[in-house]
């Protein structure tokens, strides 16, 4: 996923990295993640002015070097302007802002294993960055702003280590003018009111991804969806309240169910953001999914979108991708809590979603191959649809007890870590009496579309 905005213009390519950054590079998002450090932890505190779209920013970044580091570097985008920097309390000897890049030599070298404790300060007008995939990051709406960064637009609004496999805690401090909600990743542990103005303090404890990073700000009115399985809250527009009940009034009997087929829900708090704006497609980050009014409109025909970003708690945020050419275990799982919710609900059975979407595949070009399917088509729907009949094909194999004791372990073994498809091959192996070699390199790394995975019925 991820162009979320209203524009359909396609934009430019981005430009090709500075080659002294080549070996962090995952060649799907060429020119963002950082070697020589690991970052634990963010404090990011920001005050932005919304009708003027200015953010004015001081991030302190808590790393460790994994090696004798002299120089290195952070993403920030160039619509942001570094100034004020210290490493360890200390002036950088140099930096230079070159392109999306941060560039910082050190006064003295921090040996491999030293912390460091990184201080930026920085201010500009945040845009999105462009993509392959479209305009990601920072965008203003109308009134506020969304913050939808898969997979490379955190930089457009604060510096970071931008690569899935970076998790860190935050703190995220925002002060903004005082009519407007925010809503950020994880629990708000302060809000102060000052004149015109109101401070909003998020503390996200569980490690995160940079690209799931968010910030919300509307016009929002907060209102509690439910108590139990665990907190579920949406923040919206007042106008869109009496859609909303209609259009999202079965989120916890979702959350009831997937918390039962996948385990407990990963963090402490769901939260649900209606923009005023029409958006494309919804989006997830960490504790927080965000539609478009277009998606509360009363009827009940975006519920499989509910569904999907509600399971990306479990399936891209606890567990996220080490690697961009994973996706598939992102929104392969995704795409199949969609099927499992279908047949929860009683609309259409996983095998009759499976065999529907499997004549879509058939007749649809076979030139992707899902366990790597290249930059250009990682959100490509085959992705997501294969992906899923992949899952489906998993379950056919190993039987349904099987498959959700995977499912569970799969959640609970590798929650808020960093995963990969041979960490996910090797637990499924634990689960099936016969080798999956044979399914694995069919599904995933072949173009010639299997035979339909049909479920044995017990």
């Amino acid at each position: 996923m991820r162009s979320v905005v209203r524009k359909s213009a396609k934009p430019k390519l981005i430009a090709a990295p500075n080659p002294q950054h080549a070996r962090a590079v995952d060649r799907y998002v060429p020119g963002h993640g950082n070697p020589g450090y690991r970052v634990s932890r963010y404090d990011l505190d920001l005050e932005y002015k919304v009708h003027s779209n200015r953010l004015t920013g001081r991030a302190e970044i808590t790393a460790t070097a994994s090696e004798p580091l002299k120089r290195f570097s952070l993403d920030l985008s160039r619509a942001l302007t570094a100034s004020k920097i210290t490493i360890n309390g200390r002036r950088p000897q140099r930096y230079l802002q070159r392109g999306d890049k941060l560039e910082l030599t050190l006064a003295s070298e921090v040996p491999a294993g030293g912390a460091m404790t990184v201080s930026v300060r920085y201010a500009g007008t945040p845009r999105p960055i462009r993509s392959t995939w479209g305009e990601v990051g920072w965008e203003e709406l109308t009134e506020g702003v969304i913050v939808a960064s898969q997979p490379s637009g955190a930089p457009s609004w604060f510096p970071c280590d931008d690569h899935p496999a970076s998790k860190a805690s935050y703190r995220i401090s925002i002060t903004t003018d005082s009519p407007y909600r925010v809503v950020s990743n994880g629990v708000l542990v302060s809000r102060k009111v000052a004149a015109a103005h109101t401070t909003w303090v998020y503390e996200q404890a569980a490690p995160m991804a940079s690209y799931l990073a968010t910030i919300q700000i509307g016009n929002y009115d907060l209102i509690k969806v439910a108590d139990k399985p665990v907190p579920i809250k949406a923040a919206l527009p007042p106008r869109l309240s009496a859609g909303f009940e209609r259009s999202f009034r079965n989120q916890e009997r979702i959350m009831r169910a997937f918390t039962e087929w996948f385990g407990p829900y990963p963090f402490p708090q769901y939260t649900v953001v209606i923009t005023d704006d029409t958006l494309e497609i919804p989006v997830e980050a960490q504790g927080v999914s965000t539609f478009g009014a277009n998606h509360c409109d009363g009827t009940r025909d975006a519920e499989r979108l509910v569904a999907h970003e509600l399971a990306h708690q479990w399936f891209g945020n606890s567990l996220t991708l080490t690697r961009w050419k994973d996706i598939w275990l992102h929104e392969g799982f995704a795409c199949y809590s969609e099927w499992l919710w279908s047949q929860e609900c009683d609309e259409a059975t996983t095998q009759q979603m499976a065999t529907r979407y499997y004549a879509k595949l058939a007749a649809s070009p076979t030139d992707i191959v899902i366990g790597d399917p290249g930059p250009d088509l990682m959100f490509d729907d085959r992705v997501y649809k294969r992906g899923a009949l992949t899952v489906h094909a998993l379950r056919a194999a190993i039987g349904d007890a099987a498959f959700f004791s995977l499912l569970r372990e799969w959640t609970a073994e590798y929650a808020h870590q960093s995963v990969t498809t041979e960490d996910f091959i090797t637990l499924a192996a634990k689960y099936s009496p016969v080798p999956l070699r044979e399914l694995w390199r069919t599904w995933l790394y072949e173009t010639a579309l299997p035979p339909l995975p049909v479920l044995t019925l017990s």
